[in-house]
C-alpha cells in the first residue's frame, strides 16, 4: 500500500510547487483519496480515457486575489500618522510617573499613548479604575489613515486623534505634512484630515453590499510603527453591533489588526477600500483573530457632513431595545426569534409620539429586515434628525405599521437593554406587594408590584428583590389578581417586564 501511495503524494506535492494545483479542481479529490490510502481512487486518476468518451468538464479554479497587485496600486495612498497631545491619566497621588506605571494586566501599556483608549474599547482586563486623580500628561501616538482626495482630504479613527495638539501624517515617499483635524465623530469613531498638498495618490472605494461572509479582505497600515504593513484574511460577519458602538454595524474579519493598524484601510478583493480598521477583540491586549471594521458607508456619510458643515448629527428613535431569544419568540408567538424588542419608550421621544409601546418587537424598518436587536439602532444612527422612517412591529399576536419622525441623538442617547438569562421551570416563583405613592414617583409609573421577594423560575431568570414588576405578557400587573389573570393566560414561557435602577427590561421566564 505504501508503494501505491508514492506517487500521488509526489504528484501532489510537485503540482503545488509548479502552481497547477488550482486547475485541479474536483480532481484534487482523487489526489486526497489516494494520500488517505484509496487506491482505486488512484486507479482510477490515472487510467486512461475510455475510447470515444467526452472529456470530463473542467471545474473552474479557485483563484486567490493577487495581493502584491492591490498593495502596489494603493499601498502609497496609505499613510502614516503621528499624533502628540495631552491624555488625562490616572495616578494613585496624581504624579506622572504614577500615571505612567500602567494598567497591571497589560505589561508596557502606556496610559499617555493613544491606543490606551483603543485597548478600553476592546474590554483588556485590569483597566485603571475611578476615584483616582487625574491630570493632563503628554502623549505620542500613531495610526494610519487612507488619502480619498488627490488634494489631501484623508480618512481614519477618531480615537487615533482624540486629544491631539499636533498631527503628522507621513507619506511613503517620506514626505511629512502637519495636518489639519476637519472633526471627528466619536458616536462612528471617524475623523476627516486634510493636509497641504496636490496630486496625491488616492484609493478607490467600493460597497459592502457586494462583500460576502468568507470574502478575501486586506489590510494595509502601521502595526506598532512598522509602517506600510500588509495583512489579509477574510469576511467573518457583517452587520456587528458591538458595545456602546450601536451606531455602527460593524465588518468583522480575521485580518491581523494591532495598535497602529487603526485608521487604515480594509480592501476587497478588487482592490477598492471597503471598511476602516478601528477595532479589535482580545483578552490579552494583542490580535486574537476577530477584528472590526467600520463600513466603508459610514465612513464616507460621516465625511460628507463633516465637510459640508464641520459637524455630525446622527438621528434617534427614542427607545431601549433587547434581543429577542427563543423565550421572548414562544412568549410574543412569534414564527421565529428575530427583531429588536422595545423594553423602554421614552415619552417625550419620536418613538412614543409614533405610538411605539414597550413589549412591541420590531421587525422591519423601511423594508429592511431587523433581525439582532442591535440592527436598529444602527440603522436610526445613520439616518439624519427629521427622517421619516415606516415601522413594522410585532404586537399582541399581530403585525402593525407605525411611522415616526427622527429626533437628534445629541438630545439624549438611545440605549441598548441588557438580556437576562434563560428561567428555569416551574411556577412563577414571585412575592409581590403593591407599589407605594412615593414608589410609584420614584419609578414613574401608576402601577405595578414590587418583588419582596423571588424563587423558582423568577430567580433563575435573574429576577431579584427590589425589582418593581410592570407587565407580563404585555398585560398589566397593577395588582395581585391582574397578574394571576395574566398568568392563567401563559403557555411555556412568560415575557415579565420590570423596572430595576432607572430602566426597564424584558425578561423570559420558562414556567415548564
Amino acid at each position: 500500500m505504501n508503494k501505491i501511495l508514492s506517487t500521488p503524494r509526489r504528484l501532489v506535492l510537485a503540482l503545488v510547487a509548479a502552481g497547477a494545483i488550482g486547475a485541479l479542481g474536483a480532481t484534487g479529490a482523487g489526489l486526497v483519496g489516494a494520500v488517505h490510502g484509496d487506491a482505486r481512487a488512484a486507479s482510477t486518476l490515472f487510467a486512461p480515457a475510455a475510447p470515444g468518451a467526452a472529456p470530463a468538464a473542467a471545474p473552474a479554479a479557485v483563484v486567490a486575489p493577487n495581493f502584491a497587485d492591490i498593495t502596489a496600486r494603493n499601498g502609497a495612498a496609505v499613510v502614516n500618522i503621528s499624533v502628540v497631545g495631552n491624555a488625562r491619566a490616572m495616578g494613585d497621588d496624581g504624579d506622572e510617573a504614577a500615571a505612567r506605571k500602567g494598567p497591571q494586566d497589560v505589561p508596557g501599556m502606556d496610559p499617555n499613548d493613544p491606543f490606551f483608549e483603543f485597548f478600553r474599547r476592546f474590554g483588556v482586563p485590569g483597566m485603571p479604575g475611578g476615584g483616582q486623580p487625574q491630570r493632563d500628561v503628554p502623549m505620542h501616538g500613531e495610526g494610519s489613515g487612507f488619502i480619498i482626495s488627490s488634494d489631501g482630504l484623508i480618512l481614519t479613527n477618531a480615537h487615533v486623534v482624540r486629544g491631539a495638539k499636533e498631527v503628522t501624517v507621513k507619506l511613503t515617499d517620506r514626505r511629512e505634512f502637519s495636518a489639519k483635524v476637519l472633526g471627528a465623530d466619536p458616536k462612528t469613531d471617524v475623523a476627516v484630515l486634510r493636509i497641504a498638498a496636490k496630486d496625491l495618490p488616492t484609493v478607490t472605494l467600493g460597497k459592502t453590499a457586494d462583500l460576502r461572509v468568507g470574502d478575501w479582505v486586506l489590510a494595509i497600515g502601521s502595526p506598532f510603527g512598522f509602517e506600510s504593513s500588509v495583512t489579509a484574511g477574510v469576511v467573518s460577519a457583517k452587520g456587528r453591533t458591538l458595545p456602546d458602538d450601536s451606531f455602527v454595524p460593524f465588518l468583522q474579519t480575521d485580518v491581523a489588526i494591532n495598535p497602529g493598524n487603526s485608521g487604515g484601510p480594509l480592501f476587497n478583493a478588487r482592490g477598492e477600500v471597503v471598511g476602516i480598521n478601528s477595532q479589535i477583540y482580545s483578552r490579552s491586549g494583542g490580535y486574537q483573530g476577530v477584528s472590526f471594521a467600520i463600513p466603508i458607508e459610514v465612513a464616507t456619510r460621516v465625511q460628507q457632513q463633516i465637510v459640508a458643515t464641520g459637524k455630525v448629527q446622527h438621528a434617534r428613535l427614542g427607545v431601549a431595545v433587547q434581543e429577542v431569544n427563543q423565550a421572548f419568540a414562544d412568549s410574543f408567538k412569534l414564527d421565529r426569534p428575530e427583531g429588536a424588542l422595545v423594553a423602554s419608550v421614552d415619552k417625550s421621544g419620536p418613538a412614543a409620539k409614533a405610538g411605539l409601546e414597550p413589549g412591541d418587537v420590531v421587525r422591519k424598518i423601511d423594508g429592511q429586515a431587523i433581525v439582532g436587536s442591535g440592527d436598529l439602532p444602527a440603522y436610526v444612527g445613520q439616518a439624519l434628525p427629521g427622517q421619516k422612517v415606516t415601522l413594522e412591529v410585532w404586537r399582541n399576536g399581530e403585525a402593525r405599521t407605525l411611522n415616526a419622525v427622527l429626533g437628534d441623538a445629541s438630545d439624549k442617547a438611545a440605549k441598548v437593554a441588557q438580556n437576562q438569562p434563560d428561567a428555569g421551570k416551574g411556577k412563577l416563583g414571585l412575592a409581590l406587594r403593591p407599589l407605594q405613592p412615593d414608589e410609584k414617583q420614584q419609578v414613574g409609573v401608576q402601577a405595578g408590584m414590587v418583588v419582596a421577594d423571588a424563587a423558582g423560575p423568577a430567580a433563575e431568570a435573574g429576577i431579584t428583590e427590589g425589582d418593581v414588576l410592570l407587565s407580563i405578557n404585555g398585560a398589566p400587573a397593577g395588582d395581585i389578581a391582574a397578574v394571576r389573570a395574566a398568568m392563567a393566560k401563559a403557555g411555556k414561557t412568560v415575557a415579565v417586564l420590570i423596572w430595576r435602577d432607572g430602566n426597564r427590561i424584558f425578561v423570559p421566564v420558562r414556567l415548564g
